[in-house]
């Protein structure tokens, strides 16, 4: 009994600890992401779309096929497209 009484108390402290760690982290990597999408809907969509014009014209871009309407250069696939936070 007397072990118990000794052995609570430590192992209440440690799992103290370690919530309020997990906590920091999780808070840490949520303004993380935060700052990812910022910076993503900071950009046009002549970089954020899924087809983009290979000279990032002002305004142009896609989510289908197609022609850039400032320069006239075919859409060519964005490999760093981003949707719902994922990419495709």
């Amino acid at each position: 009994m007397k072990n118990v009484k000794t052995i609570a108390p430590i192992l209440f402290f440690a799992l103290t600890l370690l919530i309020a760690s997990c906590k920091d982290k999780v808070q840490e990597r949520n303004k993380k992401e935060k700052v990812i999408t910022e910076e993503i809907a900071e950009q046009g969509k002549e970089y954020t779309s899924a087809y983009v014009c290979p000279m990032h014209c002002e305004g142009s871009g896609s989510g289908k096929e197609g022609s850039c309407p400032k320069c006239g250069m075919t859409y060519v696939i964005n490999t760093d497209h981003t949707a719902d936070g994922h990419k495709h």
